[in-house]
């Protein structure tokens, strides 16, 4: 019975939901370095992400680092930077959730000119905290395959415990 019941929770965990912690501040105001957070592997693997969702995926510059970030646009969208503004497909996005700062291309590893037209399967991410934040202004778009989990519920602290949008 023991034995099943902790073969059920590895199931679980290795395909169903996963938990994480901020790493740093590139998500503020919304999540908080040392945050711990659920995050659900369903919808990552079906391709039912939408922009705004927080996901988590393996740092591309280094795949012993997980990232946690937002979704700004997916496949077949068109993401454009200009007087520190987000636009995606011609259209300034409405970021609420954003902290301080504008948004401003940044030194990439890849070579990449904006407006950046998203193939099929790709997915563009930024942090909230753009100042501080390394993301596809850095290492391009991912690939929706490469998105590990979506962050539903932050469990800790105790203070901030509930459903993360």
């Amino acid at each position: 019975m023991v034995g099943s019941l902790l073969a059920a929770a590895a199931l679980a965990r290795a395909f169903v939901f996963g938990n994480y912690e901020i790493p740093s501040d590139s998500m503020l105001p919304t999540l908080h370095p040392g945050d711990r957070v659920f995050g659900e592997k369903i919808s990552s693997k079906v391709g039912a992400v939408h922009a705004g969702d927080i996901v988590t995926f393996r740092d591309p510059t280094d795949e012993t680092t997980v990232l946690v970030k937002r979704v700004i646009a997916l496949p077949g969208q068109t993401v454009d930077l200009k007087d520190g503004r987000v636009y995606v497909d011609g259209a300034l996005l409405h970021e609420p959730y954003l902290s301080a700062g504008k948004t401003y291309p940044l030194p990439s590893f890849r070579r990449l000119s904006y407006p950046v037209s998203l193939s099929e399967g790709q997915v563009w991410v930024m942090g909230d905290n753009r100042p501080h934040s390394q993301d596809s202004r850095v290492f391009g778009p991912l690939r929706m395959s490469d998105l590990i989990a979506r962050v539903t519920w932050r469990y800790w602290p105790t203070s901030r415990v509930g459903a993360v949008s």
